[in-house]
């Protein structure tokens, strides 16, 4: 190559670089959805990927976008709204009547925990008082439908830590709270059972020996779950010291349920705002101090114990009487009587097209659902039908604590996490 070429051929080179370097920015702004923007610097060092929203492991379609240095999360941002349902417009566009068919189709792992707050968000701008019957039915109720959503935790939740297994087991025992359910209400889920003024009809005969045998057989699967999982060598490498969260994280973000119980609080509106029956029975609130994914795991196994003692306690204590309350305004006649009486049988079809009326006013309930606090803010403007409703789901508020739970973690743990945080989709996008 000649001294002319040479030189020719460094220019070229010099200009190449020169460009390069004017393209490569120094800084870049990564556009999330919903308008947010994460700066980031050094563009060679970090990586943004997406978790989701098909990816099986998110529990419905939700979005995670990862920072990612290496295999480090550095921070992690949910993104929701894909299964966005118009549960609460819809909710002021039916009457009081047909509102439990609507609610309890959110949190659809936990139905009746979304019809009982419903309905007491009803009957308290009412003034009712149900009957002690249907009381003791709807915390009974209420506490089987913790057993089966805590069941499907541990299915999944194995299932996704890599005890395969578990989905198998877990799934068994909950089959047969499921079939409890349809032995009662006639449906599996979203039964639209826990209605405003009490419960859509009493309890089958029988039903005391068969609640009984599926607490016995409850209690023998969580034992095989706690031995097969709890000391197994994999299963603490996985779990714990991952996903940790402290109590103040918890309350900043206005997280509840078991994430804030394994922190070391114990908040449980069963025990701080008691509702229902639930100061005449005997139980224990469960909470740990490490606030991790084992601490979590191990928190809804030992609240399928506690719940099928309540559930014990219910067949004991339950009392007789109606099932719901007795006023023409919000009971619909005895199904002989519509063959018999054109009165009730005009009565019957004028509260279940035009709904009854509810004086003006607003109120807040909240309950304990299996996830968290779950309320209902409800306004009524005299009609036959909310001008506002409002459910306050744990699982949005619980989606929160995913950045300080996976920050300077894995993106094997990520799974783990999410996992650990119970959330249901369809509470979160309403």
């Amino acid at each position: 190559m000649t001294d002319a070429s040479r030189r020719e051929a460094e220019r070229l080179e010099r200009q190449t670089d020169e460009g390069a370097q004017e393209l490569r920015p120094t800084t870049r702004e990564v556009v999330l959805a919903g308008g947010g923007m994460w700066p980031q610097d050094d563009l060679g060092d970090t990586m943004i990927i997406n978790m989701g929203p098909q990816h099986p492991s998110t529990h419905g379609v939700l979005r995670l976008m990862m920072e990612l240095d290496g295999e480090d999360v550095l921070r992690i941002k949910p993104v929701i709204g894909y299964l966005h349902t118009g549960m609460e417009k819809t909710g002021e566009e039916l009457t009081y009547v047909q509102g439990t068919t609507n609610v309890t189709r959110m949190d659809y792992a936990s139905n009746f925990a979304n019809e009982l707050v419903y309905s007491l968000a009803v009957e308290r701008l009412l003034d009712v008082e149900v009957p002690e019957r249907a009381v003791w039915i709807r915390m009974m109720m209420c506490e089987l439908s913790r057993m089966s959503s805590h069941l499907l935790f541990q299915a999944t939740n194995g299932m996704d830590i890599g005890a395969v297994s578990m989905i198998i087991y877990g799934w068994r025992e909950r089959e047969e709270v499921l079939r409890y359910f349809e032995y009662v209400t006639g449906l599996r889920m979203n039964c639209n059972y826990i209605r405003p003024g009490g419960v859509a009809a009493d309890l089958p005969d029988g039903w005391q020996a068969r609640v009984l045998d599926l607490c016995d057989t409850v209690e023998a699967g969580v034992a095989e779950y706690d031995e097969l999982l709890s000391q197994n060598p994999i299963w603490l490498e996985r779990t714990v010291g991952i996903g940790v969260i402290t109590t103040e994280e918890c309350l900043d973000r206005s997280v509840t349920g078991p994430i804030l119980r394994s922190t070391g609080f114990a908040w449980d509106l069963r025990k701080a705002q008691p509702y229902l029956a639930y100061d005449q029975v005997d139980f224990d609130t469960i909470y740990t101090n490490n606030g991790d994914v084992y601490d979590r795991y191990r928190i809804r196994l030992y609240e399928i114990l506690e719940s099928a003692k309540i559930v014990r306690q219910c067949v004991e204590k339950m009392p007789t009487g109606d099932y719901r309350v007795q006023d023409k305004k919000l009971t619909p006649p005895p199904r002989e009587r519509i063959d018999e009486s054109m009165e009730a049988l005009i009565h019957h079809f004028k509260l279940f097209t035009e709904g009854f009326k509810v004086p003006a006013g607003e109120t807040y309930v909240a309950v304990e659902s299996p996830r968290g606090e779950i309320g209902c803010y409800m306004v009524s403007d005299g009609s036959s039908k909310p001008v506002r409703m409002h459910i306050r789901g744990p699982s949005f508020y619980n989606l929160q604590s995913i950045d300080p739970m996976g920050s300077d973690s894995l993106v094997a743990d990520a799974v783990a996490i999410v996992s650990s945080i119970d959330p249901i989709m369809g509470e979160v996008d309403r």
